[in-house]
């Protein structure tokens, strides 16, 4: 499949199940595990994993469009089906033929489902001051800790895991398992109850002298970080995607409830008022896009993305709050109608602003960096 079928695939998909049924899903509390294997069966979770592994192999710029058509209908949702692709590809990648024979199919198909753990309760932005603590045996490794604020945490069982092998060396200490939620030793915490983003499913767990063999280290002490970072700067460009649907589902609304409200004997959408305010919203959407594209085409050249990533997440989820708010106002009350979904995306807008590092985070990044970007050539 292109990415012009994968695209359309994903718009019919998004139609057809994600919005006749997202406020159910957030009223259920819990997270659409049917909706999701639907996905599956449509082949959405075959994104980006590479051809030889049975998936699509398509771009990082594949799945930013799909991230942002797909939050238009919910941002919760395309977060959880994103997450678990990212797992499917991830071990693919790897190369291991067992991953790709076991554990790859079943997650492309939906019969599993993934997760990356890296922020733990006291350790979110500060990934570096993780303290799941691994710990060489004979055969493998024994991991004990706590992992929090995972999404899909409620339903995977297969977690991207790092965990700290040697605290006297910091970053350069931290490696990557696989752990298996169905084996001993690994004990699931009661998902959060997360207003607005059930559907995310967001959680933990706690690992008690689990035991990973050497076959499932992932990426040992060191490499596992750089690996880390690198798909943080991803997440915060796709969340930033995320929030582009978002508004721009809310802008749609707004106009065409503005095309066809009447006031005065005109449309509200011939007023000044509502239609510069509308602009103001289509302006910085395309910022947002233009950001977010920026990034995006600099991790598809394998360049040097964190400035822009962090930008691109920045803009997006401190300006997606405020956007879909004006969008509810130029409704009015109308706005607040559960049907429309702007309820929804304003506080998925806010949960995207915590995602893979908070907008005061993004800010150091960016901050670190100004000398080198911003000074004398």
């Amino acid at each position: 499949m292109d990415a012009s079928a994968f695209l359309k695939t994903a718009k019919n998909f998004r139609d057809q199940v994600i919005e006749p049924n997202a406020i159910a899903w957030d009223a259920a509390r819990c997270q659409p595990i049917d909706a999701l294997r639907e996905a599956a069966k449509v082949g959405l979770f075959k994104l980006e994993t590479p051809t030889s592994a049975g998936g699509y192999g398509l771009t990082f710029l594949t799945k930013l469009a799909v991230c942002e058509e797909m939050s238009r209908g919910c941002m919760a949702f395309t977060f959880a089906f994103i997450n678990t692709q990212n797992v499917a590809a991830r071990l693919a990648e790897t190369g291991r033929d067992r991953y790709r024979s076991t554990h790859v199919p079943a997650l492309m198909a939906g019969e599993r489902f993934g997760a990356t753990a890296l922020s733990e309760p006291g350790a979110g932005s500060d990934f570096a001051g993780i303290s799941t603590q691994a710990t060489k045996v004979a055969g493998g490794w024994e991991l004990t800790g706590e992992k929090g604020w995972i999404t899909n945490g409620e339903i995977a069982d297969l977690f991207v895991t790092y965990a700290q092998t040697d605290r006297s060396a910091g970053w350069r200490g931290i490696g990557s398992f696989l752990v298996d939620g169905t084996k001993p030793g690994f004990t699931r915490v009661r998902p959060y109850a997360l207003a607005g983003g059930h559907g995310i499913g967001a959680g933990g767990f706690k690992l008690e002298s689990y035991f990973v063999p050497d076959e499932d280290v992932l990426l040992g002490p060191g490499d596992a970080f750089k690996s880390a970072m690198s798909g943080v700067n991803g997440a915060r460009v796709y969340v930033a995607a995320m929030c582009a649907g978002m508004v721009a589902d809310a802008l749609q609304k707004a106009v065409v409830y503005g095309g066809t409200r009447t006031t005065f004997g005109s449309s509200l959408l011939s007023h000044q008022g509502l239609k510069w305010t509308l602009a103001d919203v289509a302006t910085e959407l395309e910022a947002m896009r233009g950001l977010t594209h920026w990034a995006g085409t600099l991790i598809v050249e394998k360049r040097d993305a964190v400035m822009r990533a962090a930008q691109a997440k920045k803009f997006a989820t401190d300006r997606a709050v405020g956007l879909v708010e004006t969008c509810i106002q130029a409704m009015g009350a109308h706005g607040l109608r559960e049907e429309h979904g702007l309820g929804r995306h304003l506080i998925c807008a806010k949960i995207a602003g915590y995602t893979d590092g908070s907008i005061e985070m993004m800010n150091e990044r960016v901050g670190a960096g100004l000398s080198k970007e911003y000074g004398p050539a």
